[in-house]
């Protein structure tokens, strides 16, 4: 969670915020002596989740504080669950779906499942995910993570008939969004 003022030297809130917002997710609120219906319109505008003004007691900080973590982490359980279609990856549980069947998928192809679409359309190549999943020191060579990727998709096309990793030529794969 990040507080902001709106009046902040050399750059203001409301553009801090917006930069923020470009790499950050969390919830961003504005602790600020501007009052004016347009101010809280810029500031929820610009990214910000909530717009408190000064002055404010600090049981009502506490308490707003207290709810858009409670937010976060109910946002953070739903990611427990991936649905696409038929599809749904339980990450929790560590197993994939198709409809009522359940896909049975080794340990490492499981995981690499997990790191595609959890950061679907992002590229990832051979070497980065071997590294991420067998580690530094893994005894072997990235083709077989190429191998992985065939038996996965392999899985899910005979069930769904699509292709959720797409082969980005000369660069890796990615989970199609």
């Amino acid at each position: 969670m990040i507080l902001l003022d709106i009046n902040m030297p050399g750059m203001d809130g409301l553009e801090l915020c917006g930069r923020i917002r470009e790499h950050v997710t969390c919830p961003i609120l504005f602790l600020t002596a501007r009052v004016t219906e347009q101010d809280v319109i810029r500031g929820l505008s610009a990214g910000g989740d909530d717009y408190i003004t000064k002055p404010f007691g600090m049981d009502e900080l506490r308490a707003r504080i207290a709810a858009h973590l409670r937010r976060e982490e109910r946002k953070g359980a739903a990611a427990k669950l991936r649905f696409d279609g038929e599809l749904v990856i339980d990450y929790s549980g560590r197993t994939v779906f198709c409809g009522e069947e359940k896909l049975n998928f080794s340990n490492r192809e499981f995981e690499i499942i997990r790191l595609l679409s959890q950061n679907a359309g992002m590229v990832f190549d051979r070497e980065t995910i071997y590294e991420r999943l067998w580690g530094y020191d893994g005894e072997g060579d990235s083709i077989v993570v190429k191998e992985h990727i065939r038996k996965i998709r392999n899985k899910l096309s005979a069930c769904t008939g699509k292709h959720y990793i797409e082969t980005v030529w000369g660069v890796g794969y990615k989970w199609a969004k």
